[in-house]
């Protein structure tokens, strides 16, 4: 006789996952390792653990704890996972992980997308327009418009460059586009992940003394981090 666990006992401890999270995730700004998490988080949801702490997260996974601190809180920030607040036993108020913002992304229609799309970029050409102190003209919407659709670039990092030159008072499209196009270079995905890299460039530039050219071409792309 055989020793494996039958068939039926098997499918008892199954995690059903629908087949679009697999070939949407890398279109939705997901990695390989917060695809992970999310199926872990998925997995305690089943285990009736709304709220697994990183520490939990990472006896299943080959990150860190800090590691997966922030991969957790880069989640949030894309809008995929959110901490709901309920009342739970004698109302004592309980925080869960709802990947509810993920599935609607996932399940929306093309119509749904568009739309939500086209109301994203209306929200950023004010943004652009409010800042600018003018309309765009249209070479300048067609330029916000091939960030977004043809370079990929992310919504809040747009949003970042765009801060930066209002500080850097180079209220130019040019400007913002070296940014964008550095920040690509080096891999930076997100506002973190700027952040981290302009905490480390602030360090190394303590210790070395720099020329004020030097200073010049890479402090453009770290200004806008200083703390307000």
């Amino acid at each position: 006789m055989s020793n494996h666990l039958p068939y039926e006992q098997m499918l008892q401890n199954q995690l059903v996952l629908p087949q679009v999270l697999l070939t949407s995730y890398k279109n939705m700004n997901m990695n390989e390792t917060e695809l992970v998490i999310i199926l872990q988080l998925l997995r305690f949801q089943q285990e009736k653990v709304t709220f697994p702490t990183p520490s939990e997260i990472t006896d299943f996974v080959t990150v860190s704890e800090e590691e997966c601190s922030n991969y957790l809180r880069t989640l949030i920030q894309k809008g995929l996972v959110e901490i709901l607040h309920e009342k739970g036993p004698e109302g004592i108020i309980q925080e869960k992980y709802s990947l509810e913002p993920l599935f609607v992304r996932l399940f929306e229609t093309k119509e749904e997308k568009k739309e939500s799309q086209d109301i994203s970029k209306e929200s950023l050409f004010s943004l652009f327009e409010k800042e600018f102190g003018r309309p765009l003209s249209p070479f300048e919407i067609e330029t916000v418009n091939i960030w977004l659709d043809d370079e990929e670039y992310r919504e809040d990092l747009i949003k970042a460059a765009l801060r930066e030159a209002v500080l850097m008072g180079k209220m130019n499209f040019k400007y913002i586009d070296r940014i964008l196009a550095e920040w690509e270079r080096k891999g930076i995905k997100t506002v973190d992940q700027a952040k981290n890299q302009g905490k480390q460039f602030r360090n190394n530039q303590k210790q070395n003394t720099i020329s004020e050219s030097s200073k010049r071409d890479v402090s453009l792309y770290y200004n806008w981090l200083e703390d307000e």
